[in-house]
């Protein structure tokens, strides 16, 4: 199975987590930060992935490292659970619609971790959770899983509805990209 456990601490967090990249239905998330977790947990379910955070991170400051920081442990945890990635689908694309709101979401795990984010959040905040903390959690979520990820937002006003688009299309966009349909490497390169 295609899994990883990965631990982080620093002085601003401490988080722990448990991917499963083969496994359905089991997520665990506690990151303090109602709204966030409710987000991580859509993204497991759309990804088909089992996921566990527990998250440790002083929100007495604000959500910001935490946030910023579990992006980091999920997109490490991401790229270890790939392994040497034989086999994958490698692109996904999706377009997710939530009410009022559409998001396309495109990405490729090509080893080089970039991203493109044109979403504006009509609402600075949705619960506690800051909504600039959006593209700073995919930032360091493609960075550091080495994804080439694209995140459009379409249209949409209601600021809930976007972030929830967004996390929804990411997650099937990822689930496609890692599902296996091969054999090989997809890369004329021979390499991810």
């Amino acid at each position: 199975m295609r899994k990883a456990v990965f631990e982080r601490g620093t002085k601003e967090s401490i988080i722990n987590i448990d991917l499963n990249l083969d496994a359905k239905g089991n997520s665990k998330i506690s990151t303090g930060i109602g709204f966030f977790d409710h987000m991580l947990d859509l993204f497991s379910f759309w990804a088909g992935v089992s996921l566990q955070v527990d998250c440790k991170g002083d929100l007495h400051v604000d959500g910001h490292h935490s946030v910023e920081d579990v992006g980091i442990c999920l997109g490490q945890a991401i790229k270890t659970a790939l392994g040497d990635r034989v086999g994958i689908a490698r692109y996904g694309s999706v377009s997710m619609p939530m009410d009022e709101a559409l998001v396309h979401c495109t990405l490729d795990i090509s080893g080089r971790g970039f991203l493109v984010f044109n979403a504006e959040m009509p609402a600075q905040l949705c619960g506690t959770f800051a909504t600039e903390l959006v593209e700073e959690f995919f930032l360091a979520v493609a960075h550091n899983a080495g994804i080439t990820l694209h995140i459009n937002l379409d249209y949409g006003k209601n600021t809930h509805h976007i972030i929830e688009g967004i996390f929804k299309a990411f997650g099937r966009a990822l689930g496609q990209a890692i599902s296996v349909t091969g054999t090989e490497v997809s890369s004329t390169k021979g390499l991810l």
